[in-house]
């Protein structure tokens, strides 16, 4: 059996069951400098999600002669948050849950590409100032345009599956992608990134961040957006992110929304988290919700459901399917 530290917060069931199963759970939230100076180094393994950063000094102060760690699971999709090469070098398994919150974040994007098109938020904002702004707000449809989806794994697919039904045409960058699975999808593979902005007005982003996708949103590719649907109606350009902090220049798009370049922009995430100083969120064309993709009782039901799962497979000596280096074991 395993002592597990939970560091950012998990289902009560998944805890329950684990430790019905035996395991020791520790529900606590460590700060940076306390995960530096080893706080993880009496765990065999540590639960954690965006919050919490398992930087290459965390991980070597909580492994081998300094400690015990020997599993981090990522409650969540994203891994850029754990140093992976640091975690294989340590022999740390790292895995995440990566089916679990999908259609939390599919429905979450939705949501946003609505609320661009038909100013939702603006008049929410609006109404509540007392202004009856009903002729300043007319919005366009989604039907009879383009989305481009940066990225086009499970989550951009079930975006473009639902974004095609409300009758949008779609598109993608994905330089991993097999050309039968945009196929398959009705989706158009592109072979560059900045024809997808050229041909759409409507962009989601669904990459991971790395050092090659850091401001991969800037403002070269958001000036060569076309600002007209391919039914003719002129429905201005607008970005959506659910997917992580620091793909899109936050300053760039600002003053794409300050010079009309881009009509909306709807963020789930922020290169700084808590964001509640960044200006963009003050600007009208802008609205955004604070990193909350996978929030739903459903998906952290589902996360802490498989994180169970996973975390008893390791303990059992299984390697656990969703691992990330398996060349470990």
């Amino acid at each position: 059996m395993g002592r597990i530290a939970v560091t950012d917060g998990m289902d009560e069931i998944a805890v329950k069951y684990l430790e019905e199963m035996g395991h020791e759970v520790v529900l606590q939230h460590y700060s940076a400098e306390e995960l530096a100076a080893g706080a993880l180094s009496t765990f065999d393994a540590v639960v954690i999600r965006s919050a919490t950063k398992m930087t290459g000094e965390v991980i070597h102060n909580s492994s081998g002669r300094n400690g015990q760690l020997k599993l981090i699971g990522r409650a969540g999709v994203g891994i850029d948050n754990i140093d992976l090469p640091a975690s294989t070098s340590s022999r740390i398994a790292v895995c995440n849950t990566p089916g679990a919150s999908t259609h939390a974040v599919v429905e979450l994007t939705i949501g946003h590409l609505l609320a661009c098109a038909r100013h939702i938020t603006t008049g929410d904002r609006t109404l509540r100032a007392g202004e009856w702004a009903k002729k300043q707000l007319r919005g366009t449809e989604l039907s009879g345009k383009r989305l481009g989806l940066i990225g086009f794994g499970r989550i951009a697919q079930g975006v473009g599956q639902a974004a095609r039904a409300l009758g949008m045409t779609l598109h993608t960058y994905d330089p991993y992608l097999p050309a039968e699975v945009a196929a398959d999808q009705h989706c158009q593979l592109h072979d560059e990134i900045d024809e997808v902005f050229r041909l759409c007005t409507h962009i989601s982003i669904h990459c991971n961040l790395t050092e090659e996708t850091h401001h991969l949103v800037n403002a070269k590719r958001l000036e060569m957006m076309p600002g007209i649907g391919i039914d003719g109606v002129p429905c201005g350009n607008h970005i959506v992110n659910c997917a992580r902090g620091g793909i899109v220049d936050e300053v760039a798009l600002l003053k794409a929304l300050e010079s009309g370049i881009i009509a909306s922009a709807a963020l789930d995430v922020f290169e700084k988290e808590p964001t509640l100083d960044n200006p963009i969120i003050h600007h009208r064309n802008f609205h955004g919700t604070p990193h909350i993709g996978a929030a739903t009782i459903e998906a952290q039901t589902r996360i802490g459901e498989e994180m169970a799962a996973l975390l008893n497979d390791f303990f059992d000596g299984k390697k656990p399917k969703s691992i990330i280096n398996p060349e470990i074991f």
